[in-house]
């Protein structure tokens, strides 16, 4: 065991100072089998520690259903077989490009701006939470011979809110479970983000993507000793959909990460190893100044322009860095592992099998009922997926327009039966004006909660009522399709028949492969929706760009046939067609 601490002006183990050469790696983000690679690539690198958030909203989907936390134990223990040592970020909120920012639906929906704050009732529900992680944490200490040197409070509150009762409410909570690896928070290098973020006795960080020197003579200016780190040196960038892709430059990166350790800083590099956004659950952010304009929700791919690629590659940012952390090393770097299998041969599939959506929500979907105005995704227990609100425009009357006010995010819109249109929050107006009488049907889709700003924790669905010309429509039908009920067994049992006219719905189909391993899916002429491998969910695919396939990692992959299922929310092609290469 060693005894890790926060010094005057160092890290020490031992007494020895030290400097933490870390690197983000979401366990959450990396199938676990691929843990250990993806740790070596890290150590090949020139790092000795590992940093991971944990997202409450993936482990506890519903109040008191809590999920394979011990996956946050197993994902420690790795990081101690690979040498390496931990920072945990549990949050509760995480942020991490993540739907929600990691807050569950069924916590943001009722409590609404209450949310981050010593309010009751949320700090009641973190306890709660904080109760079931903390053990598989905390027995992982570095002072009981595991990993773990320090715990985070909270993540960035600094940019969101000033309520110092709430951080010290949380910071208590911690040791109280019996934390005791060095507390710390993590905020930008700005005075009211350091004034609102930090907790006095508890180490302070910054977050920045250059001009270290500045940002931490800002941090000095807050906190006059302890170790300087830069807790995310944004050494990457994340994308969204139907935007160009985000690239920094090599020679930046690492001319700005040697300028972190000149000043005698440790760093956490951000992303090290990005991964992917699986099984939908890749948040939005809010364009603007101030984090309130338009939606950008975030691809499924994490890749994070980051040195170890979103396929566990090294990129030429990861040998730059490397020469840049070599020289810190307490002795010669190990060799980079050796490159996962790759798929030995293309391979592609029709998808013979279908079913329709209606067919999909009838045996998958939540109970479905009557509202006088349209629920949100929050009221019907829905995270992830879809819901269709089905709703008359009572007749006799003229043709007036429809709108769905405050809908968020997107809607495929059926007149009749006959599809209409496709709405979204910038253009929520039907083209066409709809006459009475008509049954109207609204399937709409969440592209993310927001992750980040003041809007996050907002509800998803038509929040702001449907509207025929000026007058409300009421008698509202609405059901839930949420993402983690397709399951095997569900799956099976759906009705199907063959697909045609490109209509949404559940493709299903086998894909043979000769050589299994890591893998690219492309969906020629799809326009939206997700895929699913073998029962492996890989996420959202978008024909907007600018992401034009996804990451299928090698153990979800098998010789022989593979099942694909493509959940085709708008329109598909006339050929159902899916390709591995």
């Amino acid at each position: 065991m060693s005894d890790f601490r926060v010094g005057e002006d160092d890290f020490e183990v031992d007494g020895a100072p030290v400097r933490l050469l870390s690197g983000a790696l979401h366990y959450f983000r990396v199938h676990e089998e691929q843990w250990a690679h993806r740790l070596g690539m890290l150590r090949a690198m020139g790092l000795n520690c590992v940093e991971t958030y944990v997202p409450w909203n993936l482990h506890e989907p519903r109040p008191g259903e809590v999920r394979d936390v011990a996956m946050v134990g197993r994902f420690l223990d790795a990081v101690r077989d690979a040498g390496m040592w931990a920072i945990v970020r549990p949050g509760p909120y995480v942020c991490a490009e993540w739907e929600n920012g990691g807050l569950p639906h069924w916590v943001t929906g009722p409590l609404g701006r209450r949310i981050r704050t010593g309010d009751e009732e949320f700090l009641a529900a973190v306890e709660r939470w904080f109760g079931a992680l903390m053990p598989y944490v905390v027995e992982r200490q570095v002072d009981r011979g595991g990993p773990v040197i320090m715990v985070q409070v909270e993540n960035e509150y600094g940019s969101y809110g000033s309520d110092g009762r709430y951080l010290r409410a949380l910071a208590d909570l911690l040791a109280g479970l019996g934390v005791t690896a060095e507390l710390f928070t993590a905020d930008g290098p700005e005075d009211h983000m350091l004034s609102g973020g930090s907790v006095p006795g508890v180490l302070a960080t910054v977050n920045f993507g250059s001009r270290a020197r500045e940002s931490f003579e800002t941090l000095r200016r807050h906190r006059p000793k302890g170790p300087l780190m830069c807790m995310e040196f944004w050494c990457g960038w994340f994308d969204h959909w139907g935007a160009e892709p985000v690239v920094r430059r090599p020679a930046d990166a690492a001319r700005a990460l040697a300028e972190i350790l000149e000043c005698g800083a440790s760093v956490n590099l951000y992303m090290a190893h990005g991964g992917s956004n699986f099984a939908g659950w890749a948040g939005a952010n809010r364009g603007g100044a101030l984090h309130d304009g338009p939606l950008e929700p975030d691809v499924t791919s994490y890749d994070y322009d980051a040195p170890v690629d979103e396929f566990g590659r090294p990129t030429e940012k990861f040998w730059r860095f490397r020469e840049v952390l070599a020289p810190y090393a307490r002795g010669p770097l190990p060799d980079v592992p050796e490159q996962p299998p790759v798929l030995a041969a293309p391979a592609s599939g029709l998808l013979s099998s279908f079913t329709a959506m209606g067919g999909v929500l009838e045996a998958l979907g939540g109970p479905e009922g009557e509202f006088a105005v349209p629920p949100s995704f929050e009221e019907l227990d829905v995270d992830r997926g879809l819901v269709r609100y089905a709703v008359t425009v009572p007749g006799p009357r003229g043709r007036y327009p429809l709108l769905a006010r405050g809908l968020r995010d997107i809607a495929v819109v059926y007149v009749d039966g006959e599809r209409a249109g496709v709405l979204t929050e910038e253009q929520p107006c039907l083209a066409e004006p709809v006459a009475g009488h008509a049954r109207v049907e609204l399937w709409v889709e969440s592209l993310g909660r927001v992750n980040y700003g003041p809007l996050q924790g907002e509800s998803k669905g038509v929040t702001g009522g449907l509207l025929h010309e000026r007058q409300y429509l009421h008698g509202v039908r609405a059901r839930g399709l949420r993402l983690d009920v397709f399951g095997a067994a569900a799956v099976a049992a759906l009705p199907c028949g063959a697909p045609g006219g490109g209509l949404p719905g559940l493709y299903r189909g086998v894909v043979e492969v000769s050589g299994a391993g890591d893998a690219a899916l492309e969906l020629p002429g799809w326009t939206r929706g997700f895929v699913w491998v073998n029962g492996f969910c890989l996420g959202r695919y978008w024909s907007v760009g600018p992401q034009r396939s996804l990451y299928v990692p090698g153990p979800v992959l098998r010789e022989g046939g593979n099942e694909v299922w493509v959940l085709e929310t708008d329109r598909a092609p006339a050929k159902p067609l899916v390709r591995l290469r």
